[in-house]
């Protein structure tokens, strides 16, 4: 098994209802370079349509979801 990935920055926005986990994940990750990963805690059930259709309008890559953490790479 390969290492873990590291996590640059992580954003816990459970509790929180659309469109707010990704506002606030869009903020966070404003100062963070190209290539930063990024986990987001969601438990909102549209952040599983909201995050990935984010990632593609961003130019961001949706790496996947596992529960309520959702993990991206900035663009």
């Amino acid at each position: 098994m390969g290492e873990p990935m590291k996590i640059d920055l992580e954003v816990d926005a459970l509790g929180l209802l659309c469109p707010l986990p990704v506002l606030r994940v869009k903020k966070r990750m404003q100062p963070l370079p190209s290539g930063a990963v990024v986990r987001l805690l969601a438990d909102d059930p549209a952040a599983h349509v909201d995050v990935p259709h984010f990632c593609a309008e961003a130019g961001h890559a949706f790496l996947g979801v596992d529960g309520t953490a959702f993990t991206l790479r900035k663009g």
